[in-house]
């Protein structure tokens, strides 16, 4: 059976009218043109900036400076004791691992 090429136009019509509507609905789901993407947003300058640790108002440079002490963390000090006692519990649980007929 062969199908007349005036039906297939029609055909085609039907599925490009069809696909049309469908896809209509997506586009109102984009946000709007006077949104600001946030991928712009992200390279503004920060003209005026709140300090995180206690909301003090911070310039530019003291923002940045503020930054860069919070991400360097000081080491921990810790008693020689408690040093010596986590040693030791890391070396029994290695023993225990390598020799687990042993109670230690």
């Amino acid at each position: 059976m062969v199908i007349p090429t005036k039906y297939i136009t029609y055909i085609n019509i039907t599925i490009v009218c069809a696909l049309m509507i469908i896809l209509g609905k997506f586009a109102v789901a984009l946000p709007p043109i006077a949104d600001t993407p946030e991928e712009i947003l992200r390279t503004e300058i920060i003209t005026s900036a709140r300090s995180p640790v206690d909301g003090e108002l911070l310039t530019p440079a003291e923002y940045a400076e503020l930054q860069s002490t919070l991400q360097i963390a000081p080491t921990p000090k810790l008693d020689t004791k408690v040093r010596e006692t986590i040693f030791l519990l890391r070396l029994r649980k290695l023993l225990i691992r390598i020799f687990p007929f042993l109670d230690i």
